[in-house]
C-alpha cells in the first residue's frame, strides 16, 4: 500500500521539477536575448547619433586638456593629446564594425563556396579540399593574418582581407557537413533520378538548405573578426596609428594606464567587449533555435 502510493507521488514531484528547469532555461535565454538586443540597439544609436550630437572634432588636439578624467564636458575623458575619448571610441567602433561585417561576409562567401563544392562533388575533390582546409587550420589565425597583412600597406581593406582569408575554414567545414547530410535526403535522390544535373541539384536544392547555417556562421564570425582586427591594430600591424580604431586606442593608452589614468584603456576595452558579447548572445540564441540539440557555443 505504501509503495503503491509512493510511485505516483514521486512521479508528481519529478514532473514539476523537470518543467521548472525547462522554464528556467527559457527565461534565462529570454533575458539573454533581450539584454543582447538592448546592447546592440544602444551600440547602433551611439554609432549613428553621437557624432552629429557631440559637435567636436575627434581628431582635434588640445594639449591643455590632455588626460582629463570623465566629466560632463568629456563623458569618457580625454586621451594623452586632449582628444575626446567618447568620439574616438565611437569612430573606433565604426571601423571595427566595418571590418567585422565585411570580413565575416567575405569569409562566409568563400567558405560556403568551398564547402559546397567539396560536399557536392565528393571523391578526390572533397579529399583534396578538406586536406587544404586542415593544413590552413593548423596555422594560428593571428600568425597567418600577420603574414597576409604584411603584404599590403596599413589600411582598413588589407585588414578585411587578412581576417577573411583566415576565418573561412570553419564555415567550409559546416557547409560541407550540411551538404553531405542533405545529399542523403529522398528529395535529392528523386531530383537525380529525374535527370537533374549535379549543378542544378547543388544550386536549387543543396545551397538553399545550407544558407541558414552559413548565415549563422557569418553572424558568429563578426565578434571574432572584430577581436582579430583589434589584436592586429594593438600590435601596430592593422590600421595606421592616427586612425580611430579600438585596437589602436588601447595600444596608445598603455602608458597612461601605467601612470594611473584608467579611462583611456577602460572605455575602448568596453567598446570591444560589450558589442561583441551582445552579437554573440543573439547568435547563440539563433543557433539554439536552429538546432535545439546543440548547445550555443561560439565558433571561434
Amino acid at each position: 500500500m505504501t509503495d503503491a502510493g509512493a510511485g505516483p507521488t514521486a512521479g508528481t514531484q519529478d514532473g514539476p521539477v523537470w518543467r521548472s528547469r525547462r522554464t528556467d532555461r527559457r527565461s534565462t535565454r529570454t533575458v539573454r536575448v533581450r539584454t543582447s538586443a538592448v546592447l546592440i540597439a544602444a551600440t547602433a544609436l551611439a554609432v549613428l547619433l553621437v557624432p552629429p550630437v557631440v559637435q567636436l572634432d575627434q581628431q582635434a588636439v588640445d594639449l591643455s586638456a590632455k588626460l582629463l578624467p570623465p566629466s560632463w564636458e568629456h563623458p569618457f575623458g580625454t586621451d594623452d593629446v586632449g582628444r575626446d575619448l567618447l568620439l574616438r571610441c565611437v569612430y573606433g567602433l565604426r571601423v571595427s564594425l566595418l571590418v567585422g561585417v565585411a570580413a565575416a561576409l567575405t569569409a562566409t562567401v568563400i567558405g560556403t563556396a568551398v564547402g559546397a563544392c567539396a560536399g557536392a562533388l565528393g571523391g578526390w575533390v572533397d579529399r583534396v579540399v578538406m586536406r587544404l582546409v586542415d593544413t590552413f587550420s593548423s596555422v594560428p589565425h593571428l600568425l597567418l593574418g600577420i603574414f597576409i597583412i604584411a603584404l599590403f600597406q596599413p589600411g582598413v581593406w588589407p585588414v578585411v582581407i587578412s581576417v577573411a582569408l583566415t576565418h573561412w575554414l570553419s564555415t567550409a567545414r559546416i557547409v560541407r557537413a550540411e551538404v553531405l547530410s542533405l545529399r542523403s535526403r529522398p528529395y535529392i535522390d528523386a531530383a537525380v533520378s529525374g535527370g537533374a544535373s549535379r549543378w542544378r541539384v547543388t544550386v536549387r536544392h543543396l545551397l538553399p538548405g545550407v544558407l541558414p547555417h552559413a548565415a549563422l556562421a557569418a553572424v558568429l564570425m563578426i565578434p571574432h573578426a572584430m577581436w582579430h582586427e583589434s589584436a592586429l591594430s594593438f600590435l601596430g600591424l592593422g590600421l595606421p596609428t592616427h586612425t580611430a580604431s579600438l585596437g589602436t586606442l588601447v595600444q596608445s593608452a598603455r602608458g597612461s594606464l601605467l601612470a594611473g589614468q584608467w579611462w583611456p584603456t577602460l572605455f575602448p576595452g568596453l567598446f570591444i567587449i560589450v558589442p561583441t558579447l551582445a552579437i554573440a548572445g543573439l547568435a547563440g540564441a539563433w543557433r539554439e533555435r536552429l538546432n535545439p540539440r546543440r548547445r550555443s557555443e561560439l565558433m571561434l
